[in-house]
């Protein structure tokens, strides 16, 4: 994927991606991934003037996302699209007994990025799944729920020819050397170093 001059790039996704964004002012990402993509590419590519949103809602599961996308999606018509989506839809089922079916999430996250081919600009998509780390230790028990969301995310991948980055593997695998807290205290929501390392990755893959 190579970015051009003027593109612009949405974030979507759950509190790992908002971090505190402003809804009132697009300058003010956050203080998570998104923020730091922004200068890494600021400072790649200087000339481009690429403008970067961030439209992260804490607490989305992939219907709330479904529910804001003509305003936060359609209407800022971006170039390059970036979803972050799904651990919601995991854990409203185990502390509010609200569960989302792994085909109901493959149905309204297929529907979504079927729009944005549809009714926006947007040349490159990138999917990353939603991952959890075993801290504290009654995470473990997501997986059942987990993982079946981490594999419509690559199917989704595959469909719609999308940049997919592994974030479930990737964090399972640098939190072996790092240990889970220095990636993600509650094994969901990633510390400053997690950030970066969701940064990384997303350069990489990009």
């Amino acid at each position: 994927m190579f970015f051009r001059p003027n593109d612009t790039i949405l974030f979507q996704g759950d509190s790992v991606t908002d971090c505190g964004r402003s809804r009132q002012n697009d300058d003010y990402l956050g203080s998570g991934y998104p923020a730091m993509i922004k200068a890494q590419l600021d400072a790649d590519y200087p000339e481009f003037s690429l403008r970067v949103v961030n439209r992260g809602v804490s607490g989305d599961r992939v219907k709330d996302l479904a529910a804001r996308w003509d305003a936060d999606c359609v209407a800022v018509n971006p170039d390059v699209l970036s979803i972050l989506i799904g651990i919601n839809d995991t854990w409203r089922r185990y502390d509010s007994n609200d569960p989302t079916s792994a085909e109901s999430f493959a149905k309204t996250y297929h529907s979504i990025l079927t729009r944005a081919k549809a009714e926006t600009k947007v040349r490159d998509i990138i999917l990353m799944d939603p991952f959890v780390l075993p801290i504290p230790e009654d995470r473990r028990g997501w997986r059942v729920d987990l993982d079946p969301r981490v594999n419509v995310v690559r199917d989704l991948a595959r469909e719609f020819n999308a940049v997919y980055v592994p974030l479930d593997a990737l964090f399972a695998k640098a939190s072996i050397k790092l240990g889970c807290a220095a990636l993600a205290a509650d094994g969901v929501h990633p510390t400053p170093l997690g950030h970066a390392f969701i940064a990384k990755q997303w350069r990489l893959a990009s």
